[in-house]
């Protein structure tokens, strides 16, 4: 019987939000992702990295106001950072916890860049959050240098980025090599590192991808069997948050795009996961998609828990 291949995307409940926070919640993820190949999985994972760039982001802003001699990191070089610093705990971890069940099987992350439209609508209207609070004098030096802020009355201000959509993940083919060779690959790790191609040299963006997106196009890319997307709820929920929320167990593509039309899930959270798994599923319509927690990962792929979404 040959292996199920699927793209495990990983949220911010798999890795925590502080660097201790992540060397112990890798542990309890390593545990659910080795479930899942015991369970025949040919595994690329791939994971947020929200609060992890946010925090090197910080502390390189801050390096540059301690020693000026230091430059500024730009988003893309942050962006690496996080890749490999996320990585490498996910497949310390993973390694372990195979090892323990007596399965040898190489884990190995690669950094991974995405190539973005220097004239995606995004970059017009950015709308990520990251990095410390400033004054209002930081701010205008930002601004000043082309970037954005965001104003918080009474706190201050904060860097905005924009969110553009991916074109090209850079290193598909070195992925796919190692995926060929039955290897647990890292990729794509915070959505990619968001680059720029002009006449073949790759420049960094001051950017970053939704993690969601990349996911569902790596998933396709790969043309995987499924794509499972671990987040802070069970399941898909319908008329989530109120007191008549009802679980959704299985949808076609048709009723998602229903739903995603009614407002149904909420821009940031829900909504770019319902839309990554519709986008995977209009390039590979025999493929499944499985959206729940973490912690109901084995009665997922059981059926007996999550949201399956099919074309």
């Amino acid at each position: 019987m040959s292996k199920k291949r699927a793209v495990v995307s990983l949220g911010h409940d798999a890795l925590g939000h502080t660097t201790g926070a992540q060397r112990d919640a890798v542990q309890v993820t390593a545990r659910a992702l080795a479930d899942l190949v015991e369970e025949d999985y040919q595994l690329t994972i791939t994971h947020s990295n929200g609060p992890q760039v946010s925090m090197i982001h910080k502390a390189m802003t801050e390096l540059r106001r301690v020693y000026t001699d230091y430059t500024p990191a730009p988003m893309c070089v942050c962006s690496a950072m996080s890749q490999g610093y996320v990585g490498y705990d996910i497949q310390n971890a993973l390694r372990s916890e195979l090892l323990g069940r007596g399965i040898s099987k190489p884990v190995s992350t690669i950094l991974t860049q995405v190539t973005v439209d220097p004239y995606d609508e995004a970059f017009y209207e950015p709308t990520k959050v990251i990095g410390r609070f400033m004054s209002k004098e930081d701010a205008e030096a930002e601004t000043k240098k082309g970037n954005y802020v965001k104003e918080y009355p009474e706190k201050g201000y904060r860097r905005v980025v924009a969110a553009p959509q991916p074109i090209d993940i850079v290193e598909i083919e070195a992925i796919r090599a190692l995926v060929a060779a039955d290897q647990v690959v890292i990729a794509c790790g915070g959505g990619g590192i968001p680059v720029i191609e002009q006449q073949h040299i790759l420049k960094g963006a001051s950017a970053v991808i939704e993690k969601d997106a990349i996911a569902g196009k790596l998933a396709a890319d790969l043309d995987c069997d499924e794509l499972i997307i671990f987040t802070g709820v069970d399941c898909v929920y319908r008329d989530f948050g109120t007191n008549g929320q009802t679980p959704v167990p299985a949808m076609a593509v048709a009723e998602a795009k229903e739903m995603i039309s009614q407002g149904q899930f909420e821009a940031g959270t829900m909504l770019p996961k319902i839309e990554a798994a519709v986008s995977y599923l209009e390039k590979v319509r025999t493929g499944k998609v499985l959206i729940t927690s973490l912690g109901r990962a084995k009665d997922a792929v059981h059926g007996k828990a999550g949201t399956v979404i099919t074309a």
